[in-house]
């Protein structure tokens, strides 16, 4: 299960960041390091919702 987590991790993780740049940028952010703040807070997010999503599809809970 860990392993399809990871998998999707770099799928999930990579959207979540865009996710967030844009709606900073949309919002007026133009600063460097907000903006890889929330592009690396993306990446930290991605894990544990693809680690759901592999539980789900495993079969658990």
């Amino acid at each position: 299960m860990v392993r399809l987590a990871l998998l999707f991790q770099g799928i999930i993780g990579s959207t979540l960041a865009s996710v967030l740049v844009v709606v900073a940028l949309v919002n007026g952010v133009t600063g460097l390091w907000p903006l890889l703040g929330l592009a690396a807070l993306g990446l930290l997010l991605g894990f544990p919702v693809a680690l759901v999503i592999a539980k789900r599809m495993m079969g658990g809970d």
